[in-house]
């Protein structure tokens, strides 16, 4: 079997020389000389990830060299693309070459030639580019999971165990040794001639540095409280923005008092190596500091804001202490890890001088869980569920007495990694989610005081996108905390930059962003040329309301259409590989979305052939109103009763309408109306007439009529039928003819019958028999119930003899 293996790496290091020597054929002598060196580093890189041996600093900077490579062979892989693309169809302009014996024209023949010789020189460079971005993106890969399997070992690698009493004095020796050497490389240092020259030589630089951090630090807060006082004069009264600038200010500016202190002790030249890198970590703890005071002050300014409902006044400032007491727990792991990596301590000393820190961050963050808002109940007494942010809070109260119980456990039996790997991080992470808070209300605060909004800002739609933001750009973070790698992040954006296949489609974060750019241009100059449609030019025209509304509805169906095909092509997305898949999904999505591909079509058709347009009055499927809307999927109906009807568009193509004001708005009204029997009919029928022919809205030609209908049961029957100039008058109409009818009748004494009926009852003395009460011997005897129904005779059941109503 290793024979058979090392047969099989012969023979493909073989075909790779051979590939190597090809390509640099066709390659330029600089990319010849630069594929020489790829190769020759791949090579070593190969062994190193074989032998495994190598540091992880030696394996990060082999990583960062073989990324540079990485880089600049995907560049190669897609250049020349439209050089080549111009070469393909030329050659496919030529026309298939001649096969077997048949023979071409020698022009045609040596143009052919000459051209693919050009593409076979752009090409190559790009297949050796993309298989050499294969091989370094491989290799890339191995050494980041060599990484990562070291970095899982070492955390979960169990070392002595600090309670061990054995390891208490060599880590006290350690302790006193450090200290020792610190004090003494600083004394040697000051006491040397180099350091007295230095300080005569920059003395002065030294004490302006002194000078400026002193002002800074003692200055600072009183400057910082002016600046707010101007911000406030400006407009930012009583927005908080003024509050909050004064209050980063307030942090800034000691902070830069510390650094020029930092500076001016380094221009002296009295630290020695171990003072050097002590204070090159000064002003990040110095930092670390200010800023956990500021997330405690912002919380205590936040619950005063909010009238301390969340959390009462008390444990506010109690949780501002436990912050500033987190922000030294962390200073002091710093100085172990420092003092680790100064002093090449041993693993006893490296547990038992990080074992307190453990313990006393746990027991911070144990206090910090027994902060919480009191139980919030309804007006009925019950328990209310929490929901939101107050949700998130009892999640992380949870997950901090879990942290909190399992580091010290962890770090007693020895894995002081793990211990330290989960502590410090939750610190980290929960200080971290405490700012993005802050800074969501200071933006939201911002925005109300730019928009006028005020203090509705904060729960208005920017509050939640900037949330959201602000949440999305803290996820690297929150992923360095808790032990990812720089170059782990950096792999991450490296793959979202180069995008994703997608059924052959290449999907990246450029051509994305390109393809929304580009589509969003195009909807906002379709919606541009909407408005001016709309607007300007159409209201010009003869074109009715309905043909005017169709234009502009077509318009914006044509220019999204045209935008989106605009933006795929600029993009540069290939949608040719997607033809078959599409073709696949387009017979079941035909069967899914046919109701509304139906309704999509008919609205197209109502578009182009206009049956109803935009303010017709129509009836369909039993419902009656004013067209308001015709949309690509559904036409919106107002009825009578102010009432919005979303009709499908396929209804109105498929079934029967009724349009009253297709065309023009003219419309015939019916009015009936009654007279007693005996009324002369000729002089009822010329009332009606002149009623008819003296309201406005009736026309003249063809002037109305009055047909007397018949002899109905009451009256005698007329109608008055008359053509309306606008029908949508017809109910005013109909109500004016009516009153004038009522009017002119009671001039005339013309009497208008209405219904009457005569009830004539049948055998009244049985009724009248079977409502009296029985006859008794005895009127406080018990009354008997009957014992069987009352009996009937035929003829008080036989019906259509007059009894009934």
């Amino acid at each position: 079997m290793p024979r058979r293996f090392r047969l099989l790496a012969g023979l493909f290091t073989l075909w790779l020389i051979c590939l190597s020597s090809m390509a640099a054929a066709q390659l330029s002598d600089r990319q010849s000389e630069y594929y020489q060196k790829w190769l020759s580093t791949a090579d070593r890189a190969e062994e190193v990830i074989e032998a495994n041996r190598a540091s992880e600093a030696a394996l990060e900077n082999l990583r960062l060299e073989l990324d540079g490579y990485r880089e600049d062979f995907n560049r190669a892989r897609g250049a020349n693309t439209e050089r080549i693309a111009t070469l393909q169809n030329q050659i496919e302009a030529l026309g298939p070459k001649p096969e077997g014996d048949a023979t071409e024209p020698e022009e045609i023949a040596t143009l052919r030639e000459h051209l693919e010789s050009q593409l076979n020189s752009l090409r190559v460079p790009r297949i050796v580019s993309e298989e050499a971005f294969t091989r370094a993106n491989g290799l890339i890969n191995e050494i980041d999971q060599i990484l990562r399997e070291r970095q899982a070992k070492e955390l979960l690698e169990r070392g002595p165990s600090p309670l061990n009493p054995a390891n208490w004095r060599p880590a006290w020796v350690d302790f006193t040794e450090a200290t020792k050497g610190l004090w003494n490389e600083t004394i040697r240092n000051l006491s040397s001639d180099v350091v007295h020259e230095q300080l005569r030589n920059r003395g002065l630089g030294i004490f302006l540095l002194v000078a400026l951090a002193v002002v800074l630090v003692s200055y600072g807060r009183r400057w910082s409280e002016q600046g707010g006082a101007y911000i406030r004069h400006w407009g930012g009264r009583g927005s908080g923005v003024g509050t909050f600038v004064v209050s980063l200010l307030r942090v800034l500016l000691p902070w830069l008092g510390v650094v020029a202190f930092v500076n001016a002790v380094k221009m002296t030249g009295i630290p020695g190596l171990r003072g050097a890198l002590l204070l090159e970590q000064i002003p990040y703890w110095a930092w670390l500091i200010f800023y956990y005071d500021w997330i405690g002050r912002q919380a205590y300014v936040l619950g005063a804001a909010q009238g301390f409902k969340r959390f009462s006044e008390a444990p506010t400032k109690e949780l501002r202490v436990y912050l500033d007491l987190l922000a030294i727990m962390l200073i002091l792991h710093e100085m172990a890890v420092l003092f680790e990596q100064i002093e090449n301590i041993s693993d006893a000393t490296r547990a038992v001088v990080s074992f307190p820190v453990i313990v006393g961050t746990a027991i911070l963050l144990l206090r910090i869980r027994r902060i919480r808002r009191p139980n919030a109940q309804d007006s009925d007494g019950k328990p209310v569920t929490l929901a939101g942010f107050s949700q998130l809070v009892e999640i992380l109260r949870r997950a901090l007495f879990l942290l909190g119980i399992a580091a010290p456990i962890l770090a007693v039996f020895g894995y002081t990694n793990a211990a330290e790997g989960i502590v410090f991080p939750t610190v980290k992470t929960l200080i971290l989610i405490g700012a993005l808070v802050i800074f969501q209300r200071f933006f939201s605060m911002l925005y109300g005081w730019i928009t006028g909004q005020g203090d509705a800002a904060r729960d208005s739609l920017f509050s939640v996108l900037i949330g959201f933001a602000l949440a999305l750009f803290s996820l690297p973070l929150i992923a360095l905390y808790w032990g990812a790698r720089e170059t782990d992040l950096r792999e991450i954006w490296t793959r979202i930059l180069q995008g994703f296949d997608i059924g052959g489609v290449t999907i990246s974060p450029s051509n994305f962003l390109t393809f929304v750019a580009i589509f969003i241009i195009g909807y906002t100059l379709t919606r541009l040329l909407q408005g001016g449609l709309r607007s300007s030019l159409l209201p010009k025209t003869k074109i009715d309301p309905g043909g005017q509304n169709a234009i502009v509805a077509g318009t914006g169906y044509v220019g999204i259409f045209l935008a989106a095909l605009v933006a795929i092509m600029v993009a540069g997305f290939d949608l040719s590989s997607l033809a078959i898949v599409a073709g696949a999904l387009s017979v079941g999505i035909g069967f899914g979305l046919q109701t509304i591909v139906s309704n999509f079509v008919s609205g197209i058709i109502l578009l182009v052939e206009r049956p109803i347009s935009k303010g017709d009055w129509i009836d369909v499927n039993g419902m009656m109103g004013y067209v308001r809307d015709i949309s690509v999927r559904s036409t919106r109906i107002e009825t009578f009763d102010r009432s919005d009807v979303i009709v499908p568009n396929s209804d109105l193509i498929s079934g029967v309408v009724t349009n009253y004001t297709r065309g023009n708005t003219i419309g015939r009204v019916i009015v009936p109306v009654g007279v007693a029997y005996g009324t002369d009919t000729r002089k009822v029928e010329a009332i009606l007439g002149e009623i008819a022919n003296a309201h406005p809205m009736v026309l003249a030609n063809p002037a109305p009529s009055v047909v007397f209908q018949g002899f109905g049961a009451d009256s005698l029957d007329f109608e008055i039928r008359a053509i309306l100039r606008d029908v949508n008058w017809m109910l005013s109409v109909k109500s004016d003819i009516n009153h004038e009818i009522n009017r002119r009748f009671t001039e005339e004494e013309i009497e208008i019958p209405f219904a009457q009926r005569d009830v004539w009852l049948r055998n009244a003395e049985v009724l009248r028999a079977a409502s009296e009460p029985p006859a008794t011997k005895d009127p406080e005897a018990p009354k008997e119930p009957s014992k069987s129904p009352v009996e009937l005779s035929e003829s008080d059941m036989d019906s259509g003899t007059g009894d009934e109503t």
